[in-house]
């Protein structure tokens, strides 16, 4: 669009001497001017305070659990009903 502006030529004459039709050039200029105006104008941004947490410590390495042809890998924390569901499933399954 800025080229076309510079260039004093006539939308149609532009056009035609960067083999671009019309309705492509009307095209990207309804979407260039509707992104024009959802940006944010200049100075407007913001700056915020982020919080940020130190990592978790290394639980140290998981236990493998062999059920049937599954193994499962238990870290430490882990939620006990869930590893005992998991379990069962396996045990019909395998």
């Amino acid at each position: 669009m800025d080229d076309y502006r510079a260039s004093g030529e006539t939308v149609v004459a532009w056009c035609d001497r960067n083999q671009v039709t019309t309705k492509q050039f009307y095209y990207w200029m309804r979407k260039l001017n509707k992104a024009d105006r959802q940006t944010p104008a200049a100075g407007s941004h913001k700056w915020v305070a982020l919080s940020v947490q130190d990592p978790a410590p290394d639980p140290g390495p998981p236990i493998l659990v062999k059920i049937g042809g599954a193994t499962v890998e238990v870290r430490a924390g882990f939620d006990a009903a869930v590893f005992a569901e998991v379990a069962r499933t396996l045990r019909a399954l395998c």
